[in-house]
């Protein structure tokens, strides 16, 4: 059968995998793509690696930008993560914000649609429940979506653009837990965790574990994720 394909970014966290599930459910054949950008929680790719082979994907790529050089963001850097910060309604960009991640990330995988001749790209940002960060904003999104427009052969010749598809854009951190259940996802392959122990386990303090914690707890289900102490939700 010839399924369509998309490009789709794999973290191994918990959106990107809910959005895997997502897409599989619809029928594409799905390219992988993940990225060793330097980051210090680079456990996430042994994650993504178990989960692409758990939904079959077409491929699976793990390609290397070292985003170190230039630093900029505590994922890519020695600068420490912030924990138990108050992250409701914070207007305030922090320190966990890698500068032009998803721009880098939708660039290649917007190069790798154009030899794949796949006419759609899934990225699980979202601006409901995010710790702030501009480039998960329906604002970039959309200006992506035209500057893919511009820049590519599809494109210009009108035949088979590039759509950027982001299904979570919108939803809370519960919706996208309750999505994962209904479609069976095992969040115990995922990791979310910005700054996890030397063997895996996640702290439960940073943004990402205290965001998590609230959306399964919203959503009334276990996380099931290895944590360094006990399980606490975070409000």
């Amino acid at each position: 059968m010839n399924r369509r394909k998309a490009v789709l970014l794999l973290s191994g966290g918990l959106d990107s995998t809910t959005l895997l599930a997502l897409a599989a459910s619809e029928g594409y054949a799905i390219h992988a793509l993940s990225f060793r950008y330097g980051q210090r929680h680079a456990a996430e790719l042994a994650s993504a690696q178990k989960i692409a082979a758990s939904y079959s994907v077409a491929r699976h790529v793990i390609t290397d930008i070292d985003l170190r050089v230039f630093g900029g963001s505590a994922l890519t850097s020695d600068t420490e993560v912030p924990k138990d910060r108050a992250i409701e309604n914070s207007r305030e960009i922090p320190v966990t914000y890698v500068p032009a991640r998803n721009t880098i990330f939708l660039s290649f995988a917007l190069a790798w649609a154009e030899v794949l001749g796949a006419t759609e790209i899934f990225i699980g940002v979202n601006a409901l429940d995010y710790s702030g960060y501009p480039d998960c904003r329906p604002e970039f999104i959309a200006a992506f979506q035209e500057m893919a427009r511009l820049a590519t052969r599809a494109g210009v010749e009108g035949t088979a653009p590039v759509t950027i598809r982001t299904p979570l854009i919108e939803m809370s951190k519960k919706e996208i837990i309750e999505l994962g259940l209904k479609l069976g996802v095992d969040y115990s392959m995922t990791t979310s965790c910005y700054d996890p122990t030397e063997s895996g386990e996640a702290c439960g303090h940073c943004d990402a574990c205290r965001l998590r914690l609230r959306g399964f707890e919203e959503a009334g289900a276990r996380d099931p994720a290895r944590y360094a102490s006990p399980q606490v939700a975070r409000s």
